[in-house]
């Protein structure tokens, strides 16, 4: 956005394939520019080389150049897709809490996780594996609430989110990292109150709700929420 440095900065419309310019504070005149074709990626990659790679993750560093013709480099962490799951039982959640390393707290949040490496599998079984995992619950009913990316800044991973209901117990088989899981139940307006008093934190648990939230404005879920 032009700010009180650039009287005479363009804006554009890309829309409309029209650049405004103005010739003096308050007035615009039309300068057509030629559009951008669509299938032409915006930033193409020249090198790509890996700096680091564990069971986990992989950083990538990308020369890249963009579409004005300019050069630079980017950084990307490439990891598996993962899933979140609401478990959704008696008009509240289950929760899970466990201690998260890169913050140096325990936080809660709704159980979620990649495949182990080595295992694959779809969306829905990987939701299943999460949901006894960590919470030692089952589900008879799994809903695909939506398809979101993680960071979406700094790496490729996509997150599915399910809402589990027809809740029954199973038992638990944390990995290692998992150590020291914990798992209750809080009902949605304490889960609500979490997010505001810093309990939860995790922005794919918050993300999950608000995808929660928008089908049951849509319609269609009151049954499910119901088993």
């Amino acid at each position: 956005m032009p700010g009180p440095g650039w009287p005479n900065a363009p804006r554009r419309d890309t829309a409309a394939g029209v650049q405004h310019a103005s010739s003096r504070p308050g007035q615009n005149v039309q300068v057509h520019i030629q559009p951008a074709d669509p299938a032409e990626p915006e930033i193409r990659t020249l090198r790509s080389r890996v700096l680091y790679a564990d069971e986990w993750i992989r950083l990538r560093k990308d020369d890249i150049e963009r579409r004005d013709g300019s050069h630079g480099t980017y950084a990307v962490v490439e990891r598996d897709d993962s899933v979140v799951i609401i478990p959704s039982d008696n008009g509240g959640f289950h929760l899970v809490e466990e201690y998260r390393y890169p913050v140096g707290q325990r936080n809660w949040s709704f159980p979620q996780g990649g495949f182990p490496r080595g295992e694959t599998g779809t969306p829905e079984e990987l939701a299943r594996l999460e949901l006894a995992q960590e919470a030692g619950l089952h589900a008879s009913r799994l809903t695909h609430l939506g398809r979101l990316t993680a960071a979406h800044g700094m790496t490729s991973q996509r997150c599915d989110h399910f809402l589990a209901t027809g809740l029954t117990r199973c038992p638990t088989d944390p990995e290692p990292e998992e150590i020291g899981i914990k798992e209750a139940w809080f009902s949605r307006s304490e889960f609500e109150e979490m997010t505001r008093d810093g309990r939860v934190t995790d922005d794919s648990t918050v993300a999950a709700y608000a995808l929660l939230l928008i089908a049951e404005r849509r319609g269609g879920l009151l049954l499910t929420l119901l088993e």
